[in-house]
């Protein structure tokens, strides 16, 4: 989340140009530095010029300050700090039948939260509309003031162009492909707005709180299954976007069942939460919901439990695959279903161990997600902040007011 640093604790290069406001927003924010003599010297800058900057961030309300104590005795120096409540940002993780929404600050902390259901197959149209009314319901109940939003990040299932902002052409989205979303949400909230898919969210989100973990696999098996891969330390889209894209890999010991994709024995037509709610209903259990599912679990019903330690064996295959290839230090499994816990993970741990090599696994963790939750809503806060407090964003924006005449 931290953006990109310039120079080093001994000064700058003198061939390097001098630093922008938006670099030494860069360095505030990583904790780099805290006072103008310490910018002075990360930079080379002169105070005269250190101070013109970071009086254009404290104006933006970017940078808090407060008088500290001086080291050494004598008049204390002003420390800055990065101002996370200098704004916030709008987060919208949409799923198949539910989406979560937040207002967060500056730092991707979460200020309110809400869920609802909504069916995407109404449209991007309708959802997005929705979602707009819902997020400015939460600016109000946050007490927050809606003309200091910076950005929004949304996520949606499945395949994503990040680029354009659109959907391609997934079919639990009908209505959706290259339909650019950025400007159905700008229109009412007048910021840049990120998209990417969900599990990629959730990834960023699960890297953030895996410090020092530069290979992790994450996994949401909800009303459907998806994966997503950070790599030495880097989120792995693909060369279309469809990394991790597990959901239509066929499983071994499948019964010849249809899926939507075309194929058939897709490990999502098998082991997903919409899956889970079609087998349990044919053995007649009422249910109609992913939670439904984990309720049945939770109660005991032995053949709930059965068939989710099943649908965990069948991920558990697929991933084996990944584990293989990848070599992840860790599996995180996030989603409805991880209500579900005990089962599901056994099933694919069972898998996992049995069909990848020794030394894959050796060390190798299986995991919930760490954000509880969250981690839809954070890692779309994330997306988001990562684009608008990056140094050239910054610079951007104190370019533009400083080009808007006063009232």
């Amino acid at each position: 989340m931290t953006g990109a640093g310039i120079g080093s604790a001994r000064g700058r290069r003198p061939t390097s140009a001098p630093a922008t406001a938006g670099e030494i927003f860069a360095l505030i924010r990583q904790g780099a530095v805290a006072t103008r003599t310490e910018i002075g010297r990360a930079t080379g800058l002169s105070r005269t010029a250190v101070a013109a900057r970071v009086d254009r961030l404290l104006k933006e309300g970017l940078v808090t300050e407060v008088q500290g104590g001086a080291a050494t005795g004598g008049r204390p120096a002003a420390r800055l700090a990065f101002h996370t409540a200098g704004g916030t940002v709008l987060a919208a993780s949409v799923g198949v039948s539910r989406t979560s929404l937040a207002v967060c600050d500056l730092a991707g902390t979460v200020l309110a939260q809400d869920s609802v259901r909504m069916r995407v197959r109404s449209g991007p149209e309708a959802v997005l509309e929705a979602v707009g009314d819902r997020l400015a319901r939460l600016i109000g109940e946050t007490g927050s003031d809606p003309a200091q939003v910076r950005g929004i990040g949304l996520s949606i299932p499945g395949t994503v162009d990040s680029v354009a902002g659109c959907s391609i052409g997934v079919p639990v989205l009908p209505g959706w492909a290259e339909v650019k979303l950025p400007p159905l949400l700008s229109d009412r909230f007048p910021v840049p707005v990120r998209v990417d898919n969900d599990v990629n969210v959730m990834a960023i989100a699960e890297q953030h709180a895996h410090p020092g973990i530069d290979d992790l696999l994450v996994v949401k098996v909800s009303t459907g299954i998806g994966a997503a891969v950070v790599s030495g330390g880097t989120l792995q889209r693909g060369a279309r976007g469809s990394a991790g894209e597990i959901g239509h890999t066929q499983v071994s010991d499948g019964p010849g069942t249809p899926c939507h994709c075309g194929n058939v024995d897709c490990l999502e037509i098998l082991a997903s939460g919409s899956a889970l709610i079609r087998d349990l209903t044919a053995r007649g259990r009422t249910v109609d919901t992913v939670s439904g599912v984990v309720d049945l679990v939770r109660s005991g019903d032995a053949e709930a439990v059965r068939l989710v330690r099943t649908a965990g064996r069948r991920i558990g295959e697929v991933l084996a695959s990944a584990v293989n290839l990848l070599n992840p230090a860790v599996i995180t499994v996030g989603g409805d279903l991880v209500g579900a816990y005990e089962p599901l993970v056994a099933g694919i741990r069972e898998s996992v161990f049995k069909r990848s090599v020794a030394t894959a696994t050796q060390t190798l963790r299986v995991e919930p997600g760490a954000l509880a939750g969250r981690s839809g809503v954070t890692g779309c806060a994330i997306l988001v902040l990562d684009q608008v407090l990056s140094p050239s964003a910054v610079d951007d924006v104190l370019a533009q007011h400083d080009l808007t005449p006063p009232d």
